[in-house]
């Protein structure tokens, strides 16, 4: 009998179907708030983690999505020109309001609302990636290479 997914997991995984994807949530009992816990967790390589990172533009507010390989840092300068703005940390709050999920848990999809999306380039090496699915220790893994038709985003240089 499989267990019952909590709602921010069964949400990500109701999103996924929805976009057309056979992909399945699962929770674990170890934390995968942060890259090293998540591989470690699911027995990959760290760069197979998908950090859904959310930033704010600096001048419109709006939120931005970069999905960012787990050995990698996001180089704010270089996201900055690709987005047409400087972005800046978001807080824990910014982040619950416009994704509906909690920092360390954050998918790359099933927000509450439509963000414009960049995707690491890095994190196409890989045949298969894991995402965060809604909880800090709940994940998906998943093609690389679905990254960008799952999200609409952008694939850039941005490491």
């Amino acid at each position: 009998m499989e267990k019952e997914l909590s709602p921010s997991a069964q949400r990500v995984q109701d999103a996924l179907h929805a976009l057309g994807f056979d992909l399945q949530v699962v929770e674990l009992p170890a934390s995968t708030r942060t890259a090293v816990e998540a591989a470690q967790a699911v027995g990959c390589q760290v760069g197979q983690i998908v950090k859904s990172l959310v930033f704010r533009g600096e001048r419109s507010g709006r939120p931005v999505l970069i999905l960012v390989s787990g050995s990698n840092r996001v180089d704010l300068v270089k996201a900055a020109a690709e987005i047409g703005e400087p972005l800046g940390k978001a807080d824990a709050e910014f982040v619950r309001q416009h994704t509906g999920f909690v920092i360390g848990g954050v998918p790359p999809v099933g927000h509450l609302q439509a963000m414009e999306t960049l995707i690491d380039a890095d994190l196409l090496q890989y045949e298969q990636v894991w995402a965060a699915a809604g909880t800090p220790n709940a994940v998906f893994r998943l093609p690389a290479k679905d990254l960008v038709r799952m999200t609409g985003g952008r694939v850039v240089d941005i490491a």
